[in-house]
């Protein structure tokens, strides 16, 4: 399906090492973020006490900071959760306290301050758990890295494996530098919407190659050059299309899917345009930097009588 087609082929390797130059900046800046200032882990990975709270009216936020402040707790949050009247409270584990210890304490310097509020929901997730999780979580980062450089390899070659693979780890290590430099919260539903995007976003480098592979066996005398600019404008109606229909669903659950979802449609967000970018920019110019050619996608086919001829 296309909306519209576009008859001239636009010069994108032309602009190739500026924007490469740029993405590599891009993505130094992104792993010094991640070494210097770290993630914002959420209570899942560090272990720790969640509280929800509601009261009467609309709560005052700093008057809660200050409730639990004097409780002696510095690294805490408090925020707003669903609505102005609902509250979450983020405490860190203490040494010799229970989580039922902790919210007991918490609720009875609330009610003094305030007697109309009432405890919702009290969970406990023990540093052990938050452990597992994120070791299962890198490593199911790892495996589907793994799998789409085997993919790529066998329905490709491997030029476009590595750049391919070298793209979409672009995507993820910016992402990942977002969220240190703003020190949004890291949780479980955010390293779902990382490997969401490792996917999503090898989806579009493979649909770019497959059409190189295609203009390669149509295009007998063009350069790579010029194969991979055709590649990349026939299928811009197409990227458009997929992409601006997700991009919607995905603000929708970033404007309208409340605090729960409100980092993963970010993470999502962030993943769709430099995937997009990525694929472009960054698989394509790789590949033909490393001299990615006809014959490595349109392998000889030798008839009887007749020396090999590409096919």
């Amino acid at each position: 399906m296309e909306f519209f087609r576009i008859h001239r082929t636009i010069p994108f390797m032309r602009h190739a090492l500026v924007l490469n130059v740029i993405s590599l900046v891009t993505f130094l800046a992104a792993v010094f973020f991640i070494l210097t200032r770290g993630f914002h882990l959420s209570i899942e990975f560090t272990g720790g006490t969640v509280m929800e709270v509601s009261y009467a009216q609309t709560a005052q936020l700093e008057s809660v900071r200050g409730v639990v402040s004097k409780l002696g707790y510095t690294d805490f949050q408090v925020q707003n959760f669903g609505t102005s009247h609902d509250v979450m409270i983020r405490l860190p584990l203490q040494e010799g306290q229970t989580s039922a210890t902790q919210s007991e304490t918490v609720m009875s310097a609330l009610k003094a301050a305030d007697a109309g509020v009432e405890l919702r929901r009290v969970e406990f997730v023990g540093p052990q758990v938050g452990q597992e999780l994120l070791h299962n979580g890198l490593m199911a980062l790892l495996v589907v890295v793994l799998g789409i450089v085997i993919y790529l390899g066998f329905r490709f070659e491997w030029k476009f494996a590595v750049a391919g693979v070298i793209a979409n780890l672009h995507d993820v290590v910016i992402i990942l530098g977002f969220f240190a430099f703003f020190q949004w919260e890291f949780s479980l539903s955010v390293l779902a919407g990382v490997l969401a995007v490792l996917g999503y976003s090898v989806n579009e480098s493979v649909v770019i190659m497959d059409r190189i592979r295609e203009n390669f066996r149509k295009y007998r005398k063009a350069d790579v050059h010029e194969v991979i600019n055709s590649a990349i404008t026939q299928t811009i109606s197409r990227t458009i299309i997929t992409h601006g229909s997700t991009q919607m669903m995905v603000l929708a659950m970033l404007f309208f899917g409340g605090p729960t979802l409100h980092y993963f449609a970010m993470a999502l967000t962030i993943g769709i345009w430099f995937g997009i970018y990525s694929s472009v920019f960054v698989a394509a110019a790789l590949a033909m930097w490393m001299g990615v050619k006809r014959e490595d996608l349109v392998k000889p086919v030798k008839k009887e009588g007749e020396e090999g001829e590409v096919a």
